[in-house]
Order: C-alpha cells, then structure tokens, then sequence
C-alpha cells in the first residue's frame, strides 16, 4: 500500500525521499555505530539516489564582519534541507535549536532531525517560518 505525503509540507517530496534513505541505512546497518560511520553511509546512499549533497558544509556565524564562531551541517542536501544526524533515543531541545540556527544562518525553510536509536530512526521536521 502507497504511503501518502502531505502535499502541503515544505518540501514534502524531497523529505519523504530523504526519509526513505535514512530508513534504508537504518535497516542495512543497525544500531549502535557512531555517528560519522552512519553518515559515510547516508554519503553513499544519498549518492546513488542521485541527490545532490554537501557533508560537512562550514557555515561561519558572522557579527559586525566578524567571524565569532562556526558551524558544520552533517548535510545539506539539494541546496534546501539540512539534515542533522545524531545517535540516541530521543529528541533533545539543544539539537533541535541547533537545527533551527542553521535553517536561520543560511536562510533556509527545512531542517531534518534524525536520531539513529535502539529500534528505528527517530525523526523531527525542523521549519524555519521566516
């Protein structure tokens, strides 16, 4: 039976494509493996999916034309949705504010929240209103 998307989601085909890839790495790898070793995994996927992607992209936070700290999303794909990957059961205010600053650093509308726990992937639509 087709899953139906809500057409009136930001960016609801892409997410549900960005989900379906994490679900997949998800039910190829398992739990209980760092961080970085799920995101050379979503590399690779993400790749084969034929999305475009930076990993890692540096986004320095600038105040009166100075840089006063950095940033790193783990991905932001398709120049539109930032994906932030942690390891964990449950969802932490810390990360899900950290997603929020950088839909606001580079002015963007999506961010995903994935959490790689004990049974399933975890997720949280982060959306930046304005």
């Amino acid at each position: 039976m087709p899953t139906a998307v809500k057409k009136d989601l930001v960016y609801s085909d892409l997410s549900g494509k960005i989900i379906g890839i994490l679900l997949d790495v998800y039910n190829q790898l398992g739990y209980g493996y760092p961080e970085k070793t799920y995101q050379k995994a979503l590399a690779i996927a993400f790749t084969k999916a034929g999305l475009k992607f930076v990993e890692q992209l540096y986004v320095p936070v600038i105040f009166e034309g100075i840089i006063v700290s950095k940033n790193f999303f783990d991905f932001l794909i398709e120049d539109k949705i930032v994906l932030e990957i942690k390891k964990g059961d449950y969802f932490v205010k810390s990360h899900i504010d950290q997603t929020y600053r950088y839909l606001v650093s580079k002015n963007l509308k999506l961010g995903i929240l994935a959490y790689f726990a004990p049974r399933t992937v975890h997720l949280k639509r982060v959306v930046n209103l304005y």
